[in-house]
């Protein structure tokens, strides 16, 4: 059982890792150019480089370097002090006063000032590590200044997040400064586990460590990562008009090629290896399938027109669908006319007498259409007798 519990948290630990990189990376332009964010973006980077740092195969690869691995374990105890000094400054540059961030630079460096004399005056000892009550290497002042800095800096750190996060009026910002909060939560109790162990020599605590800090990460990354939610969610909106529409905006750019602005491409090769910004050739994708049903409904005759009326009103489509499914069978008409090398029947129009829409109300009715033109009902009206025909 013991053996699983450390298995889970050097797999969490490495995931949480990951996950806090990934977040860092992902983040790091648009959080460097923002003041507001750029103390977040330090905080997560500086505990993502303490948790690299603290991951068992990287200290075995160090140690491997024979005494380095001291020198190591004090930089990651600095790293991870710089990295709460960063919280706070996030938190205090968004609710506090500008003096009280210049005293919290003074407090930090007289902590990483102590735990570097601490850690040189320390007689010769092993790797960092807290063997029972009373008992630490490299000694317990070390470990209490490094455990009281952490738990000060957590608990401030957690009541601000708290109180602004139940303020805020974004529903995003709400969620980010919680889930920050919570993920300094777990970081504190890891460190509160640190301090009972040291006074109590309590052996219970240890197999929680680790994991608690796992779940720090996660819960950091997940904090970062929520600013860009609503740039995620419209590049999946973009991904998906780009997927579904591009079957009848291919099918209609072959009968009027001069209304595309490039050349077609595979779906695949659209979504994976754009030629252009995904926002951007969803939006060419509308704009150019609107442009060929203008030019195509040239081809469509009165007598077409309501010949597709009544045939949506035979196979009894709901209304909202109604006016989508007899575009969709005229389309199909009007295309098989051009091809054909037919003269127009009449000049280009609106394909319906509905009121205008804005470029989202046209996204949603165009990918109607391309669901109804791939439908057996539009395809049988095309092919129907007489029915693809324009009469002059």
């Amino acid at each position: 059982m013991r053996t699983d519990t450390t298995a889970f948290a050097a797999w969490l630990s490495v995931v949480s890792t990951v996950a806090l990189w990934s977040a860092v990376l992902l983040r790091a332009s648009s959080a460097l150019r923002s003041p507001n964010q750029r103390g977040l973006w330090l905080a997560v980077a500086t505990a993502a480089t303490a948790m690299t740092l603290h991951l068992p195969a990287v200290h075995r690869r160090i140690a491997c370097g024979g005494d380095h691995v001291y020198d190591v374990a004090l930089a990651k105890n600095l790293i991870g002090v710089v990295s709460a000094a960063a919280v706070l400054h996030f938190v205090t540059m968004a609710t506090a006063s500008r003096r009280l961030g210049y005293g919290l630079h003074a407090v930090t460096a007289v902590v990483l000032g102590s735990l570097v004399l601490l850690h040189a005056a320390a007689p010769a000892h092993e790797a960092h590590a807290i063997r029972g009550a009373g008992a630490a290497a490299p000694s317990v002042p070390y470990w209490l200044v490094l455990i009281g800095a952490h738990l000060l800096a957590n608990a401030v750190c957690v009541a601000v997040c708290w109180r602004y996060g139940a303020r805020a009026e974004s529903p995003l910002l709400r969620s980010a400064l919680w889930l920050f909060g919570l993920g300094t939560a777990v970081a504190g109790l890891y460190w509160a586990g640190h301090l009972v162990r040291l006074l109590s020599g309590a052996t219970w605590v240890s197999p929680l460590l680790t994991p608690a800090m796992g779940v720090h990460g996660l819960l950091r990354a997940a904090a970062l990562l929520v600013p860009a939610i609503p740039a995620v969610r419209r590049a999946g909106t973009d991904i998906a008009t780009i997927w579904r529409l591009t079957p009848l905006w291919r099918e209609l750019v072959e009968a009027v090629p001069t209304v595309a602005l490039s050349r077609p491409r595979a779906r695949s090769l659209d979504v994976l290896w754009p030629l252009a910004p995904w926002r951007l050739l969803a939006y060419r994708r509308v704009i150019e399938t609107r442009d060929a049903i203008l030019v195509l409904h040239g081809h469509v005759d009165p007598g077409t027109a309501e010949a597709a009326r009544a045939h949506a009103a035979a196979g009894h489509l709901p209304e909202s669908g109604r006016e989508a499914f007899v575009l969709a069978c005229l389309l199909r008409a009007a295309r098989a006319a051009r091809l054909a090398g037919r003269s127009e029947a009449s000049p280009p129009r609106e394909p319906s007498g509905g009121a205008p829409r804005d470029l989202p109300d046209e996204r949603r009715f165009l990918l109607q259409v391309a669901e109804a033109y791939r439908s057996p009902a539009a395809a049988r009206f095309a092919r129907t007798p007489d029915r693809t025909a324009a009469s002059p």
